[in-house]
C-alpha cells in the first residue's frame, strides 16, 4: 500500500535540519510532497519560486519526493493530494507547544490524516532559516548550515541587498 506525507513549512531558505527531516521522511514514506507554503505573515527574503526550486535541487537525489507550493488550508491540501501523514520537524521543547496547537487545530479540520514528528538529529537542534539568514547577512560561515546551493544564493541575495 502506497503511503503519502506532506512535508509543510516557509524553507525560507531550507537547512540541512529541513533536508534531515525530509530525507527521514523519504525512508519511511512512499512518496513525500514538501510543500512550501506561501506564509502571508511573513516577510520572505526568497520569493516562493526560488524556495522551490532551492528544495528541488536539493532533493533531486530523493526520487520519490515533489516540490509544490499552497496558499490555503495544509488539511485541504494534503486531502487534494490523497496524503495520510504530515511530517513535522522538532527541533526542542520549545517547538512542541506550537507544534502541539497546529497539530490539535489540523485534528478538528481532518482527523483521518496524522500527523508525526521527526527529533532533528541534535547536530541540527539549533538550527532556523532565521538564524542562517543572520549570519549570511553578516557574512559569516554558514557551508555547515545548508546546502551548496542555498550558500549560493544567500551570498547572492545579500550582495544585492548591500
Amino acid at each position: 500500500m502506497s503511503k503519502m506525507a506532506v512535508v509543510p513549512g516557509s524553507f525560507d531558505p531550507i537547512t540541512y535540519g529541513h533536508l534531515d527531516i525530509i530525507t527521514r521522511g523519504a525512508s519511511i514514506f512512499s512518496e513525500v510532497y514538501v510543500v512550501v507554503l506561501n506564509n502571508s505573515s511573513k516577510n520572505p527574503l526568497f520569493s516562493v519560486e526560488e524556495r522551490v526550486k532551492l528544495i528541488q535541487e536539493v532533493t533531486a537525489h530523493l526520487p520519490n519526493v515533489k516540490v509544490e507550493t499552497f496558499s490555503g488550508l495544509l488539511m485541504d491540501y494534503a486531502q487534494n493530494v490523497g496524503a495520510s501523514a504530515i511530517i513535522r520537524g522538532l527541533r526542542a521543547v520549545s517547538d512542541f507547544e506550537y507544534e502541539m496547537q497546529i497539530t490539535s487545530m489540523n485534528r478538528v479540520l481532518n482527523d483521518e490524516i496524522e500527523t508525526f514528528f521527526i527529533m532533528t538529529k541534535n547536530q541540527y537542534s539549533f538550527l532556523s532559516s532565521s538564524i542562517v539568514k543572520e549570519v549570511a547577512k553578516y557574512g559569516g560561515n554558514i557551508g555547515e548550515l545548508v546546502p551548496p546551493q542555498v550558500e549560493t544564493a544567500l551570498k547572492e541575495k545579500y550582495k544585492h541587498q548591500q
